[in-house]
Order: structure tokens, then C-alpha cells, then sequence
């Protein structure tokens, strides 16, 4: 039996990731894989891109906007970029994309089959027909327009994907996991994200199963033409509510909604996790993790980063209930909840590529400190260790931005010299 895993709601947004933002994520993001590999293994990393709350938190911890729809476009491009590369060491590679790039998935399948030694062809497929459930069989007025598809060189693989719903403005984001797969039309998803806006057919159901056998028979009884004459006739009952069809099929899955609204707000995080991880950046700074030193400019400021990216490599599924939190740790690139901190970003994927190449030489040092943050993290907050408020906490951010190199798709912040001297003009 395949897993679910939940599901959420999205905004729509467009747009593009700037550059100097693109290449970070490509670089934190694909050390962040090589640290989940190394530790738990090439399953494990499946698993968790196949996990909807855990996806957008990486999305998020990689200074993308906490709640759009843009993460997943964001985290595969990104992805394919550094991992792909890396596919003969990690035997990991990232196929399909956005758009064009979705319908050239089955020539990539093809390909890494051919240079790893799985089935490509038949991975290809399955490609074709998890997209077809999720446009077809499952009518819930989301179109699709983004195919990810990760495999492993043993021919396991997560996909994900998403659709757009135009005149709700929303987007639904579909994940499935090899693991455990029987059938692609028997309850085969891992989770689907989304928020319902109406009545869905979703013929992928398990309780579909007559259903597709009588559509079956009915074809073969009728023929094509006659069956369409016979569905026009036919007027689709009106429901007195909206059916949130989830509500039945996944009564004790979590269902995270992501609002419209930009700015970040307290009651997005759970702030005793969020004091955990401020005072494990205090109490293990530098000072405590020599390991760390090696890196030039580490501070408290990059160990509070370096605290959250732990959690988003080592935390169990329960830790990802709110995915905002994560932006608390490179902000995001529409200035929520704060401008991204270039200077931290830099040293925080320094560190950990530093911990990583020194772990892949047999030397566990930096990478086990990292691991060490989060279990410290952890501990302060069963303590309830205080802190400060969310909203002061957001506003010493935004106070300090130029100084952490803050930068957004509205260009660097201005010190305080600066704002000043742009007031005494108007």
C-alpha cells in the first residue's frame, strides 16, 4: 500500500527566481541532499521530497516565499541543477521540470536508464501515467503544468507534481513515491496538496474501483459514441456544499493551508520551536563547536541558520507542521518575512559543504556538530526555554538586514545612513 502524507493549499504566483537567488538554493539545497544521503541513505531522500510538508519547508529554509506555489518549481529546478551533475556518485538524477521541460521527462528517463542500468523505458510509463491520473483521473480542475520525476539508480522514484487552477488562483501540488506502489490506479499517491474547490471526480480512489470497472463495461456495451450521447443527457447532481472529497479519504492526515497573504504572522510558526533553535544558536555558537571555526565570519547569525537547515536534514515528519518557521532561517526574496541575508546564506552553505566533503573523506567531525545543533535545539525547546517575541524577533532582522547583506527582488537594503539621507531628500 502506498503512503499519503497530507495536503495543502497554495497561492499562485508568477514570476521569476533572480539569479543570486537561483544559484544559492542550487548550492544549499544540493548539500542539503548530499547530508540526507550520506546519513539515511538515497530511500530516505525519496521519502522525504515525497512528503508535502517537508517540501515546502525545504523550499522555504532555501529563502524562497514561505507560502507560494513557486517552492516547487524553485526546489526541482534547483535540484536538477546540482543533482544531476552528482549522478554518478550519489546515483541520484532529476528529470522533467516546468512546461517543455516536463514533456522531455520520458527521453531523460530513457537516458539515466541507460547510463545507470534500470528500466527507463518503463520508468518512462509510469511517468506517462502518473501524469494521466493526475490530470484525468483525478478531476479537480487543476491543470498541470510541472512534472518532477527523481529516480534512484535502482529504479526507485518520487514525483512531483502540480497544477494551476486559474480563476481561483490557486495551485495543487501532487506527490507519489515508488515505495510500496501496486497500482497507478488504486490509491496511488503519496499526498496531494491542495485545498478542494469543488466537486472532484477522482476515479484513482480506492472506492473507485467498481466505477472503473463499469465504465469499462459500459464502453464495451455501448460503444463510444452512444456513451457520450447518454452522458449529455445527463445533469450532474448539484451538491448543497462544497464535497471536500480529502476530508473523507484522509480523516486523520494533516491539511496544511497556505494563505494568500505575503507577510508572515506569529500564529504561522510554533514559536517554543522557534526559541529551541535561537537558543541553541546562543549556547552552541563557535565557542562550543570548534568544528565550525574553520569557516571565516561564523556567528551566532550563521549558527541560527545553520540550526534550522539541521532540522529540515534530521527532523522527524512531526517537525514540518509549520514550513513558515523555516523562512525564519535565509527569509525570502520577496522581503517576507525578511529581505534574504546573502552574507549568513553564503556561510551557511560553506559550512555545510565543508562538513560534507570532510565526511566524504571518513572525517565526521563538522557534520556530526551540525547534527549535534539540532539535537541541542531540540532539548531547549522541551526546557520551554524563552525568547523573544516573533514580531521583535522579525524586526531586529529587518533592523540588521544590510549588515547580513539583506537583498530581495527589490535590491539591497538600505543601512540606516541611507534612509536617512533618502528622507532628507523628498
Amino acid at each position: 500500500m502506498s503512503k499519503r502524507s497530507g495536503s495543502a493549499d497554495l497561492p499562485l504566483h508568477g514570476g521569476r527566481v533572480p539569479a543570486w537567488l537561483g544559484q544559492r538554493m542550487t548550492r544549499l539545497g544540493t548539500v542539503m541532499a548530499e547530508a540526507i544521503v550520506h546519513h539515511y541513505g538515497r530511500d530516505e531522500l525519496l521519502r522525504r521530497l515525497a512528503h508535502p510538508f517537508w517540501f515546502q519547508s525545504f523550499g522555504a529554509v532555501m529563502g524562497m516565499d514561505w507560502h507560494s506555489s513557486g517552492i516547487t518549481t524553485s526546489v526541482i529546478g534547483a535540484l536538477k541543477r546540482g543533482l544531476n551533475p552528482l549522478a554518478g556518485e550519489l546515483g541520484l538524477q532529476v528529470c522533467g521540470g516546468r512546461g517543455s521541460h516536463s514533456r522531455r521527462t520520458p527521453q531523460e528517463l530513457v537516458q539515466a536508464g541507460e547510463r545507470a542500468g534500470f528500466d527507463g523505458a518503463g520508468l518512462a510509463n509510469a511517468s506517462r501515467l502518473v501524469a494521466k491520473v493526475d490530470s484525468a483521473a483525478v478531476q479537480d480542475g487543476f491543470g498541470l503544468y510541472l512534472h518532477g520525476f527523481i529516480v534512484a539508480d535502482d529504479g526507485k522514484w518520487t514525483v512531483v507534481q502540480q497544477g494551476m487552477n486559474g480563476e481561483s488562483r490557486r495551485a495543487r501540488r501532487y506527490h507519489w513515491l515508488s515505495e510500496g506502489l501496486t497500482s497507478f490506479v488504486d490509491a496511488p499517491h503519496a499526498a496531494i496538496e491542495g485545498r478542494n474547490e469543488g466537486q472532484i471526480v477522482n476515479l484513482a480512489d480506492r472506492r473507485a474501483a467498481a466505477s472503473r470497472r463499469a465504465q469499462l463495461d459500459l464502453l464495451e456495451d455501448l460503444g463510444p459514441d452512444k456513451l457520450a450521447r447518454e452522458a449529455v443527457m445527463l445533469a450532474w447532481p448539484a451538491s448543497p456544499r462544497g464535497i471536500d472529497d480529502r476530508a473523507a479519504v484522509e480523516p486523520m492526515l494533516p491539511d496544511l493551508v497556505l494563505p494568500d497573504r505575503h507577510e508572515l504572522r506569529p500564529d504561522d510558526v510554533i514559536l517554543r520551536r522557534l526559541h529551541g533553535t535561537l537558543a541553541a544558536a546562543a549556547e552552541a555558537g563557535p565557542k562550543d563547536f570548534p568544528e565550525l571555526l574553520m569557516v571565516p565570519g561564523v556567528g551566532a547569525r550563521t549558527v541560527r541558520s545553520l540550526a534550522m537547515v539541521a532540522e529540515v536534514i534530521h527532523g522527524a515528519p512531526c517537525r514540518f507542521a509549520d514550513p513558515a518557521r523555516f523562512s525564519l532561517a535565509h527569509g525570502g526574496k520577496d522581503r517576507h518575512p525578511y529581505p534574504v541575508p546573502t552574507r549568513a546564506f553564503d556561510r551557511t552553505i560553506a559550512v555545510l559543504k565543508s562538513a560534507v566533503e570532510k565526511a566524504k573523506l571518513g572525517s565526521e567531525e563538522k557534520l556530526g556538530a551540525i547534527r549535534r545543533l539540532d539535537a541541542q535545539a531540540r532539548r531547549l525547546e522541551r526546557d520551554d526555554t524563552a525568547g523573544p517575541s516573533f514580531s521583535a524577533f522579525v524586526a531586529e532582522e529587518r533592523r540588521r538586514s544590510q549588515e547580513y547583506g539583506g537583498r530581495s527582488v527589490f535590491g539591497w537594503e538600505p543601512g540606516p545612513a541611507d534612509e536617512a539621507a533618502a528622507g532628507s531628500a523628498g
